[in-house]
Parts: C-alpha cells; sequence; structure tokens
C-alpha cells in the first residue's frame, strides 16, 4: 500500500469526493487527482479496477460493476453515482444492467459485443478507441460481476438477456454482433434469436472464436504442447514490433497477467470452501465473484451446441491457430449459410492488444462498411 493516504486533499468537495480522492492517490501512487482527471489517463488499468472497487464497496458499501469506469472514469463521475446510490430507496444491485456504454456517441450503426469468459467488457475499450469517435459501441457484460446475483448457466440464457437489452437501445434491426472467443459465442447465438424474432443481422462478427463443443478433453502431452505454444507465440507476437510496439504489447501482457490473479484467486477460495462467501473481505468477495463467473462461462461453452445461422458469418482469425483448434470443424462453414474469413497479421492471443487491436479495428470497420452497403442495396 503506498504512503500516499495522508496527502493533503483539498477541500470544497463533499465528503464522498474526498474519500474517492484519497482511495485514488493510494491504488494509482500518484499525489494528486484531480476531479476531473479520467482513471485510464492516469495508468489505472482493469486489474487495478478490481482494488478500486473493492475499496468502494468497503468504504461506501455499494456494489458496482467495473464497466462502471466506461460512464464513471472520472473521480467527479463516481461520487455523482455514489451519492445518487446513498439516497436511493433500494439497494444498488437492482441498478445493474448488463448493457454497457462504452462509446455511446456516433452517426453509424451501433456495434454490439458481446463479454469473453471474464465476463467483464473492458477488453474492449482499445477496440472502441480505434474505431473512432463516430461508432456507437456498446458491450453486454456478465450477470454475477457484482457479487449479488448467481451466474447465468447456459449460452441461450445469456443470449435471451442479451437479446432483451439489445432491443431496448436498438428495437430492430439490422443490427451488428461481435465477440472475441466465448464473446463469439454468444455473439452467434445473440443473432441467431434475433434472427428468429424476425430481426435482420447485417454483421455478425466473430474475433478468433471456434465451437468449443467440439473441443474434445485434452490428454497431459496436449496441454503441455498448448503452453509452449502460447509461449512461442506470446514471443512471436512481441518480436514482430518495433520497440515502441513491443513497449505497448509488454505493458497490456502484464496487465492482462494482473487481471486473471483475482480470478485465479477466487477460482482457488471457491473450491476450498463450499460457503467461500462468508468471513471473506471486500476484496476477496470480489475475486469470488469474477472467479464464479469464469467458470460458469467456461462450462456454459463446453456444453453449447450451436444451430445453424441463416446468414454469413466473418470469422476474424489470427494468421497461425494453436494446434488443438486447426480442426476445420472447430469453425463456423457447416453451421452458418456462409463464411467469409479475415485473416490478420497477428498470432493467437494478440488481437485485442495494442498496436495490433488497431488492425483489428480496421478490419473490422472495412466489414462493416461493407454490410452496410450491402444492406442499403436489398432496401
Amino acid at each position: 500500500m503506498s504512503n500516499l493516504s495522508a496527502a493533503p486533499v483539498a477541500s470544497g468537495h463533499s465528503e464522498t469526493t474526498q474519500q474517492l480522492i484519497r482511495i485514488w492517490q493510494e491504488l494509482l501512487g500518484v499525489e494528486s487527482v484531480g476531479v476531473d482527471q479520467n482513471y485510464f489517463d492516469l495508468g489505472g488499468d482493469s486489474s487495478l479496477a478490481v482494488q478500486l472497487f473493492a475499496r468502494i464497496d468497503k468504504t461506501f458499501h455499494v456494489k458496482l460493476p467495473l464497466a462502471t469506469l466506461f460512464e464513471a472514469p472520472t473521480i467527479e463521475d463516481l461520487s455523482r453515482i455514489l451519492e445518487q446510490e446513498a439516497v436511493a430507496p433500494e439497494p444498488s444491485s437492482g441498478g445493474w444492467n448488463p448493457l454497457v456504454a462504452i462509446q455511446p456517441n456516433g452517426n453509424r450503426p451501433t456495434l454490439f459485443c458481446m463479454h469473453g469468459a471474464g465476463g467483464n467488457v473492458l477488453i474492449y475499450r482499445d477496440l472502441s478507441r480505434y474505431l473512432g469517435p463516430d461508432q456507437p459501441f456498446y458491450g453486454l457484460q456478465a450477470r454475477g460481476l457484482d457479487g449479488h446475483e448467481s451466474p447465468l448457466a447456459t449460452i441461450e440464457e445469456m443470449a435471451e438477456l442479451y437479446v432483451k437489452e439489445i432491443r431496448k437501445r436498438q428495437p430492430h434491426g439490422p443490427y451488428f454482433i461481435a465477440g472475441y472467443c466465448m464473446g463469439g459465442t454468444l455473439a452467434y447465438e445473440v443473432a441467431r434469436q434475433l434472427q428468429s424474432a424476425g430481426e435482420q443481422i447485417a454483421l455478425l462478427a466473430l474475433f478468433d472464436t471456434m465451437d468449443w463443443s467440439k473441443v474434445s478433453r485434452l490428454s497431459t502431452w496436449d496441454k503441455a504442447y498448448h503452453a509452449l505454444e502460447r509461449v512461442f507465440f506470446h514471443a512471436a507476437n512481441f518480436f514482430s514490433l518495433d520497440s515502441q510496439g513491443r513497449k505497448k504489447f509488454f505493458g497490456e501482457k502484464v496487465e492482462a497477467l494482473k487481471n486473471r490473479l483475482p480470478v485465479w484467486r477466487g477460482m482457488m477460495m471457491a473450491k476450498l470452501s463450499k460457503d467461500a462467501s462468508k468471513d471473506r473481505d471486500t476484496q476477496d468477495q470480489h475475486s469470488l465473484a469474477l472467479g464464479r463467473v469464469w467458470q460458469t462461462n467456461d462450462r456454459a461453452c463446453a456444453n453449447y451446441r450451436p444451430q445453424h445461422f441463416a446468414g454469413v458469418v466473418t470469422d476474424f482469425r489470427p494468421k497461425k491457430q494453436y494446434r488443438i483448434f486447426r480442426r476445420p470443424d472447430l469453425k463456423w462453414e457447416q453451421l452458418a449459410d456462409r463464411q467469409e474469413v479475415v485473416v490478420l497479421p497477428v498470432y493467437p492471443a494478440g488481437m485485442l492488444f495494442d498496436p495490433f487491436v488497431k488492425r483489428l479495428a480496421d478490419a473490422l470497420r472495412q466489414s462493416m462498411d461493407k454490410a452496410l452497403a450491402s444492406t442499403a442495396a436489398r432496401q
């Protein structure tokens, strides 16, 4: 813990704001914080956000999902939300919403991106940024991240909830739906359910997504080989960049590892205790919530059996793939009417990281423009 907790805080702010300033000073390791400064611009990341919201819960007794940082990235914004919660007649859990406005502005068609196995949508921040200020971008986050409710257990249930929320924001198509890894699986089922309701899907974009139900149980050798490939691909991505790019990529990979630590910790605590939520401190409870969401999502992916989609799947792939994922039946040719493949100049587990994510954003924008032109031609 930083010794900055004793740093003076300017008077004239509300008690809520002053407490938030102290928390940000300690966690971010800075001597002063302006109430209008952006959390991410100050060096905050999604792993540190877990600690931030654990401290907020402990101090203010309000549970907020990590994605609140998109809506309220400054102390001023967070203070306003917390002060509203303080006078609300019902607990804050009632206001939880799976739909997150990552970038609500712009005159292009809205893009809806589904969460991955971790459940939160902070992974899409850079993708949204590179798509530009004219591209509305909404994420769908998993139920259970706030620790109040149990995660949904099946892909079909999750998709049903997300379809309802998407249609509140956009009642009718054409829809632009996307997702990374497990998020692609969710995007596929969301698109199917929207299509079954008579709606048009302009673009279904899957980022490095497999039909996980066909990934058989791995032998010890398969797991070892997969681990070696993971190291090789990380290194290949790193050495393909110039010095500035390597610095960005390494920093983001370190952040990704830090993001996994509370999840792994939560999974371990859940295994060690049947009633793991009792007698735990606030940060442990947040870790437990993250671990349970990840475990539930993994099971949901393994159990999901995708049905036919009457449309086009746009499959964004890395230039090489893990050996265990190279079978052709793990992709979407046999399930959709047609599959369009976009190969990106990146190795696995890199396409959402800077600077590779810019290449994904450029390719995705081209696919969206193509889908827009095709939709307009049919009308």
